[in-house]
């Protein structure tokens, strides 16, 4: 198995090549070499001092990074071209630092089956005490295999990377085996305490017991709420029942793409009925666009952006324009007053001439709907919303930070307008879509002080999964979606942990305690309140 020039430039091998890369690095990094020869091969470490004295006492832990490629290969968090590298070093020369306790075996994989050979040596060896995954790409599947070994396992996240395949999997694999940890946590010694716990093994624990540990070590290091009440907000809300009137009348446009199973559960439920459109019929709408009126729109997107980064702004920005145009066209001849689009898929595929991120951004500040990735259970989030308190839906890919009780609310698009629109317009700048650095997105800067709701309603489910908490950061990392609201969560933080393999990664946040109105739409609607934190 040789590296692409992808993984490893200069052509090297994988094995040569991770060998290069820790010159300095006072940890070891154990890279798989090809299969033909072999499974793994160790990289000598330089010394760590001290701390990396071998002690027969002490437990050796794989530490495993899991990537699709060294140097990132593809469109995903945190974004094509991203190096690992030093992250990897990083945390293999600290860890260990952090934690003495441990011996620490570092090894880069990248899929399952190398997951699989890699237990099975460790197994004939009997040498391996437990495993630590740290997740660096959403969907890379490793751990599946190690935590299904039995050992002891600690699933960790690099932020905004793995995010993604780390809730999402780690809480299905939770609901299925005890003997797991996950540790969502920007500060490295929360992951080096939770490592700690491997020491209960030579005190006789058993893989259950460590697991629960280092669980539960990083939840009491986190800190107490700094603010549990959010700035004076008042809320126009409508009548339960005015609403779900309201709803009977709504139209959802989906195009190249959308659930069928979610559609027709939405009609059921929720009484919003959905029209799918084709990429062939959104692109005929778009040649048809006055291309004038397109850069009209671009100009103005330019004085009012705090910031552009973006290459060829004048004429990405056009065609994000003219997207927008289209967006608004469709609508308008379905009478729809929300639409969901593909929109990944149809750029990458060529369908789509540039992002809509911006168009999303111009419908939810007027009161209309545009919804990301043709998910259609935030879409109708979003109708729910509009109705409810007049206000956009902002849906969002998360990541959960327990070192400061966050949960960041991630995507490269969110509303200007969040408190409606009439309200105050907050500043944004205009980047290109993070994952491929291609087209045009939005980084939101949202305000801060509020409280704010999050949620999910599941026609299909017949649930209303709800957590609120008052956003008190805008972070900036180049790494994950463009717009960042970080929220400190109300409520016990470890729940925050279940839901994601039952919902999805998308949560859709609005400004506003919506807690008791969402309580009463669900009884209304016969639906199930689940409180998410």
């Amino acid at each position: 198995m040789k590296c692409t020039k992808n993984l490893c430039p200069g052509c090297m091998d994988r094995r040569r090549f991770l060998t290069a890369s820790c010159v300095g690095c006072s940890a070891a990094l154990t890279a798989l070499a090809p299969m033909s020869r072999g499974l793994t091969q160790e990289v000598k470490p330089s010394p760590l001092g001290k701390t990396s004295a071998a002690k027969p006492d002490r437990p050796k832990v794989r530490l495993i990074f899991a990537c699709w490629a060294l140097v990132q290969d593809r469109p995903t968090w945190p974004h094509i071209g991203h190096d690992m590298r030093p992250e990897i070093e990083r945390v293999s020369k600290q860890l260990p630092q952090l934690c003495p306790e441990v011996e620490f075996v570092p090894v880069v994989l990248h899929k399952p089956e190398e997951a699989e050979k890699l237990l099975a040596e460790d197994a004939k060896t009997g040498q391996i005490a437990g495993y630590l995954v740290y997740q660096m790409n959403n969907w890379v599947q490793v751990m599946h295999p190690v935590v299904a070994s039995g050992k002891p396992t600690i699933i960790a996240q690099y932020i905004y990377a793995g995010s993604g395949g780390f809730h999402v999997y780690t809480a299905a694999l939770r609901r299925k085996y005890k003997n797991m940890a996950a540790i969502s946590s920007s500060r490295l010694e929360d992951l080096a305490e939770a490592a700690r716990k491997f020491c209960l093994l030579r005190q006789g624990a058993n893989a259950e017991q460590v697991a629960q540990a280092a669980h539960r070590s990083h939840l009491d290091r986190m800190p107490p709420p700094k603010q549990t009440s959010g700035k004076e907000d008042k809320l126009s809300l409508r009548p339960i029942g005015e609403v779900l009137a309201a709803l009977e009348k709504e139209l959802i446009l989906t195009v190249g793409g959308g659930s069928t199973a979610v559609a027709n559960a939405l009609a059921e439920t929720l009484k919003i009925q959905v029209r799918q459109v084709s990429f062939p019929e959104f692109a005929e709408a778009y040649n048809a666009t006055d291309v004038d009126q397109g850069r009209q729109i671009a100009a103005r997107w330019k004085t009012q952006a705090a910031k552009i980064d973006i290459p060829e702004p004048e004429q990405t920005l056009e065609k994000s324009a003219r997207v927008y145009l289209t967006q608004k066209l469709l609508m308008e001849k379905y009478k729809a007053s929300a639409i969901a689009i593909n929109c990944l898929g149809g750029f990458y595929s060529g369908h789509l001439k540039g992002y809509p991120c911006l168009g999303f951004v111009e419908l939810n500040d007027a009161g209309l709907v545009g919804a990301c990735e043709a998910d259609l259970i935030s879409t109708g989030v979003m109708v729910v919303l509009r109705h409810l308190v007049g206000r956009p839906g902002y849906i969002s890919d998360p990541v959960l930070d327990s070192s400061k009780r966050q949960i960041i609310y991630a995507h490269c698009v969110a509303p200007t307008k969040p408190l409606g629109p009439t309200g105050p317009q907050n500043p944004f700048e205009i980047y290109t879509h993070s994952e491929d650095r291609r087209g045009a997105s939005v980084r939101s800067i949202l305000p801060l002080g509020y409280m704010t709701t999050t949620l999910e309603i599941h026609p299909i489910r017949r649930e209303i999964l709800c957590h609120r908490g008052v956003a008190v950061e805008n972070p900036w990392v180049d790494r994950g979606c463009r717009t960042k609201l970080a929220v400190e969560v109300l409520g016990d933080f470890d729940p925050m942990y279940t839901f994601w393999d039952q919902y999805g990664w998308h949560r859709v946040t609005v400004y506003g305690d919506l807690w008791e109105p969402l309580q009463e739409l669900a009884a209304a609607l016969k639906f199930k309140f689940v409180p998410e934190a």
